[in-house]
């Protein structure tokens, strides 16, 4: 039960959590290029909706990555570990930053594409766009050090 469970968990977070990693990355970039106009708007607005509609879609999905880490840790009888409990509170924390941040401001775009007149969204999706590079690479930055603690687990006597 252990090894699927683990293995059910390591698929999770490569399949669901790597594309959100890859599309919050993406979307300032492409989302100054449609709020700026020019030529490449139309398919610059097409892909920030995309890349929204993916992070939405995967974030949800990346759920399954904590439930399964946390039924593994169980079977393995790991759940008192320091190493584990870091792993859940910097888990928490990204899950944080997605929920506050990074949809809100991926939103606050497409509503700003949305309505073009209004001025308002205009202004409060420069405001996101700025932290969104930010609080993208710091949602990164957590899931990799998070990968790290899996795969070191420091006072771990159940591996290498």
């Amino acid at each position: 039960m252990t090894k699927l469970l683990l293995s059910l968990h390591v698929l999770a977070a490569v399949l669901f959590i790597g594309p959100v990693a890859v599309t919050v990355s993406m979307f300032p970039r492409r989302a100054k290029a449609a709020l700026a106009g020019g030529e490449d708007r139309p398919q610059a607005e097409a892909s920030v909706r995309l890349l929204h509609r993916i992070t939405q879609v995967y974030a949800l999905l990346g759920l399954a990555v904590p439930l399964l880490g946390i039924g593994t840790a169980q079977v393995m009888g790991v759940m008192g570990d320091a190493w584990l409990i870091t792993s859940m509170v910097l888990t928490g924390l990204a899950a944080a930053l997605m929920l506050l941040f990074v949809v809100p401001g991926q939103q606050a775009t497409i509503d700003a594409l949305d309505a073009p007149q209004d001025r308002a969204e205009q202004d409060r999706a420069v405001k996101c766009l700025r932290l969104l590079p930010m609080t993208a690479g710091l949602f990164n930055l957590l899931w990799a050090v998070v990968t790290v603690l899996m795969v070191i687990r420091p006072g771990s006597t159940t591996g290498a």
